[in-house]
């Protein structure tokens, strides 16, 4: 399996974290490290996922979702 680290910036919602990690879920990659913190009304977030699957299937869709303002790739491991 390969790793892969984001970050993730999105508005504050109680409900922000279960769609990541919903989206993440039913894209078929496992969170393996979540690391979350609440700045000025903005979550600030880096996730580890495995997954076989390219990583773009992923953060394609986690832009799509509403409130999120930034995804960037920190690691493509092989």
């Amino acid at each position: 399996m390969k790793n892969y680290q984001i970050s993730i910036s999105a508005q504050w919602r109680p409900e922000t974290l279960e769609r990541i990690l919903r989206v993440v879920r039913h894209r078929g990659f496992v969170a393996v490290d979540l690391q979350s913190r609440l700045e000025n009304q903005q979550v600030k977030m880096e996730l580890t996922v495995q997954s076989e699957r390219a990583l773009s299937l992923l953060t394609n869709q986690l832009t799509k979702l509403y409130g999120v303002t930034d995804v960037t790739v920190i690691s493509d491991e092989n």
